[in-house]
């Protein structure tokens, strides 16, 4: 396997890509599914495994770790000086059921990289640095998504967060206790002056303009829903068609108008993702359908139509099926604009490496989506194979992880000279 190392803003801190994909390949072991992808649900014992070794490699270096009450992990090496907060670079290492082993792991890990980097070449920023393991950004166990870094930025309360419940009535607050991880320390007590977020893109962008780097500027908006479709069970062979209270239907009519919201309202997206039939019978009419709705737009305005559009569809559709319909909204994400001094430093980090890149929007969300509120914080992306994520099949080449762990680390030393002059 080939590694093609980029060139630095310093002379010999140059990332080593070879450790970095062996540390890919190591972590990727931790929940690994038989088609080569990850299943690391938050708090799970595979994510328990993960943050212990996270947690050990960090304090190979001399970093501090420490752990907060929603389980965010806090990895600090010094600055030369004292006064100033700590530059930190931020994402998560839980993952889908079906997840790769890139989506969020790729951040945190070359995070790792730098600090390893500028350990073995003894170089000292100026300001601490700081990598941080976010707890529960993809919400499939307990939604909604960015749960912790919400709680960490005001956005959510810790009481929400340690409430949540997974689809077995397992709390948040419980399963952090078993695994070890509900910290001592109060959330918000680690403070750092800025945040970088380095994600693959989960799109296929950069792969199609043949672009190393994406100089992401913000992230679009989104809205989560939970939807009861509730009819009447009745037997499939003795209940007429049109006496039926047939509550998949419901489900499927409901699926097909968020459907057409999202295709009336373009670039935006609306998906329904979760679905859940009871008593999934095949010879009774299905009597209940739980699932949920998602929809992104980079315009909250337009967001606005689109909830409101679908609240419009789904009276009509409990009416003409003589069925109920309850519907509520469980997270609510507006669009962010990313730091500019942030992002110059993302693009300059791109230029010293010898990087193309792009501007572009996120249309995934992001710890930094959050963070953003508390601090001046940014992403960039590296591309990934086909823009497939959350999927097993998820892809990234090395020199690809090499050359957006040496911009990261350029942007976070170019961020440093800056604030320290």
């Amino acid at each position: 396997m080939e590694f093609i190392r980029v060139p630095t803003l310093q002379p010999n801190l140059t990332i080593n890509p070879e450790r970095l994909w062996d540390s890919l390949m190591e972590t990727a072991e931790f929940g690994r599914t038989a088609k080569g992808g990850i299943n690391r649900l938050t708090l799970s014992d595979e994510d328990k495994r993960v943050r212990d070794w996270f947690r050990g490699a960090c304090e190979k270096l001399g970093c501090a770790v420490t752990v907060d009450s929603c389980g965010n992990m806090f990895a600090v090496r010094p600055g030369k000086r004292a006064d100033l907060l700590p530059v930190a670079i931020g994402s998560h290492l839980d993952t889908q059921p079906t997840g790769g082993k890139f989506d969020g792991v790729l951040g945190v890990l070359s995070g790792l990289e730098v600090l390893r980097t500028l350990h073995e070449t003894g170089y000292e920023s100026n300001a601490p640095i700081m990598v941080v393991n976010w707890t529960n950004e993809e919400g499939s166990r307990f939604a909604p998504a960015m749960l912790a870094s919400g709680v960490y930025a005001g956005a959510l309360t810790e009481e929400f967060a340690h409430s949540r419940t997974d689809r077995n009535g397992v709390t948040f607050a419980a399963e952090l206790e078993r695994i070890g991880y509900k910290g001592t320390e109060p959330i918000g007590v680690q403070k750092f002056q800025a945040m970088f977020e380095l994600h693959i893109e989960q799109g296929p962008i950069l792969e199609a303009e043949k672009k190393m780097i994406g100089v992401v500027t913000g992230v679009q908006g989104m809205r989560w829903y939970e939807v009861t479709v509730r009819g009447q069970e009745s037997h499939t062979g003795a209940t007429p068609m049109g006496l039926r209270k047939n509550a998949l239907l419901g489900a499927a009519r409901t699926i097909e108008a968020i459907h057409q919201v999202g295709m009336s309202h373009l670039p935006g997206v609306a998906t329904v993702g979760l679905i859940e039939n009871k008593p999934n019978s095949r010879n009774v009419v299905p009597g209940e359908v739980f699932l949920t709705i998602d929809l992104r737009h980079p315009d909250d305005a337009v967001l606005d139509q689109m909830e409101a559009d679908c609240r419009a569809a789904l009276p009509q559709i409990a009416k003409e099926l003589d069925i109920d319909i309850e519907e509520k909204r469980i997270w609510n994400s507006p669009a962010v604009k990313f730091a500019p001094q942030l992002i110059e430093c993302v693009r300059h980090g791109a230029e010293a490496a010898g990087c193309s890149y792009r501007i572009m929007t996120s249309g995934a969300g992001h710890d930094a989506a959050y963070i953003a509120r508390v601090a001046p914080t940014t992403m960039l992306f590296s591309p990934c194979l086909g823009g497939l994520s959350h999927n097993e099949g998820e892809s990234v080449e090395p020199q690809e992880c090499g050359a957006a762990a040496q911009v990261l680390l350029n942007a976070v030393l170019e961020y440093d000279r800056r604030v320290s002059q």
